[in-house]
């Protein structure tokens, strides 16, 4: 099998995003910036397609890596990972130990500037509906086929430059569950990331909450997208309540909900 990693980065002006991430297999890099410009060039022995495009949005980077893909196993990443040495490895052994496997989601831990690391996967095992929103884009290797078969590519509302701040990443892990294929974590780590400051999340603010909103009413639909609204503002109490009540939280994610209707 040949992997391949799908980078979404902006305004790089070369190729040192190769080592800085430590990159050791194929990749497509789309560098969303001022020019268009694709170029394909060798790095340590792998093949690498540097496309730059002068648009913005998340989305529509990781769509056009997406659609450029030739790896059997493709491994979705931003540009604040590293890598390590073995991440290759690590991820096709996976996939051959467990043949059932569309999508594996793998831990990359979060070093925040406070000293805490934060590791989204805790046990190998079945992700299903109930436990499937707390991954990010950076844990996603999957199948490319699979993926292609059941047409399933990340939303173009949601995401840093986009509508809505967050949540492709999200709804795409949703779409393939929808789409019957199975998903698997895996606590084996394939990268690290260093905390930055946030190209999207400005604290529990209105906006959040709004398109947070939007992004429930994406995923669920009526009467589930109220179901996950509240689970929420209940769960998450104690992280906005010094900015906002419950009854304004709530209000500002009806309006995100009626919102994502209309679009």
């Amino acid at each position: 099998m040949k992997l391949q990693v799908l980078v979404s980065t902006m305004n790089q002006n070369d190729l040192n995003i190769l080592d800085k991430m430590n990159l050791k297999s194929d990749a497509i890099i789309v560098n969303q910036c001022d020019n268009n410009v694709i170029e394909k060039t060798t790095y340590k022995g792998y093949t690498i397609d540097f496309i730059s495009l002068k648009e913005t949005g998340v989305g529509l980077s990781r769509n056009n890596a997406l659609m450029r893909s030739s790896g059997d196993i493709c491994l979705m990443a931003d540009d604040d990972m590293v890598y390590k040495d073995n991440y290759k490895e690590i991820v096709l052994e996976a996939f051959k130990k467990n043949p059932k496997a569309d999508i594996i989601l793998f831990n990359v831990p979060i070093h925040k500037k406070n000293g805490q690391i934060i590791k989204k996967v805790k046990k190998n095992q079945r992700i299903r509906f109930y436990n499937a929103m707390k991954f990010g884009t950076v844990n996603i290797a999957f199948k490319k086929e699979k993926i292609f078969k059941k047409n399933i590519f990340f939303s173009l509302l949601f995401g840093g430059g986009a509508r809505y701040g967050s949540g492709e990443d999200s709804i795409f892990i949703i779409q393939a569950l929808k789409s019957g294929l199975k998903i698997y974590s895996n606590t084996e780590e394939i990268a690290n990331i260093e905390e930055n400051t946030s190209t999207w999340f400005e604290g529990y603010n209105e906006k959040y909450f709004f398109d947070r909103g939007a992004l429930f009413e994406a995923i669920g639909g009526f009467p589930f997208s109220y179901l996950l609204i509240v689970q929420f503002l209940v769960r998450k109490r104690r992280l906005y309540k010094n900015n906002l009540s419950f009854r304004n939280a709530l209000k500002k994610m009806n309006l995100g909900v009626k919102s994502y209707r209309e679009d």
